[in-house]
């Protein structure tokens, strides 16, 4: 089959390689460009937990001062990943799911256990933090990174998708699709579509690309992308 992965490439490499072994085609189209915001000191010694809503958001933290000890909650897999990766030791994952986050923080840590720090983009789809202070939380939002959209693409490579459009293209955010979307109206391809399988984060992700004729859309989670391939 032909693969079309849309992450940033340090996001995604290792899943270029295990699809290629695996006898697939793969083309990398990274939707956005991502970019460090810089922000006030930290003094990390004033919380007692820590949240991250994205890979990037660890990725963009100075993290020489911080106690990687501390109880670290992960939006997802490629998230708690990340973070363990980088030498956090407690953590948890939610799935992938904001909601779901949410709701293993009210489960696994009481407000009385001090206040957390809430790690993410300039852009959130949730506003956890307002939701968490609702909640009783004492939490502080920091902003560490931005995303916008990218809109240089090779000429070639455009040529070459047209002549052999993906069997199945992974899109992980809302960003991206609204990205994807503008990609696919710019080179015209709207009618390439229709025998290409769209796999989604989320509804409110694939709802943005509704308008486009795709042969089938799937819901999924990050991590269950290759066993995504043996539903088509």
């Amino acid at each position: 089959m032909h693969i079309l992965l849309t992450r940033p490439l340090e996001d995604c490499s290792e899943m270029i390689i295990k699809f290629q072994s695996l006898g697939h085609q793969v083309s990398h189209l990274p939707l956005l460009d991502v970019e460090k915001i810089f922000y006030d000191e930290i003094n990390f010694t004033d919380y007692n937990g820590i949240i991250f809503t994205s890979a990037n958001a660890v990725k963009f933290l100075n993290l020489n001062e911080i106690n990687k000890t501390i109880k670290c909650f992960c939006v997802g897999e490629a998230t708690e990943k990340k973070a363990r990766t980088l030498g956090f030791q407690n953590t948890i994952s939610a799935g992938g799911n904001v909601s779901n986050l949410k709701e293993l923080i009210i489960r696994d840590y009481n407000p009385s256990n001090g206040k957390l720090l809430y790690i993410s983009g300039e852009k959130i789809s949730v506003n956890l933090d307002q939701q968490l202070l609702n909640e009783g939380y004492k939490i502080k939002r920091i902003t560490n990174y931005k995303v916008s959209h990218n809109k240089n693409f090779s000429e070639q490579f455009v040529k070459e998708l047209k002549k052999n459009m993906p069997d199945i293209v992974y899109i992980y955010s809302q960003n991206s699709a609204y990205s994807f979307l503008n990609f696919i109206r710019s080179h015209q391809i709207e009618g390439l579509c229709k025998d290409t399988n769209l796999m989604c984060i989320g509804e409110k992700t694939s709802s943005i690309l509704n308008e486009i004729k795709w042969k089938k859309i799937f819901l999924f989670n990050p991590g269950e992308e290759e066993f995504l391939l043996y539903k088509i």
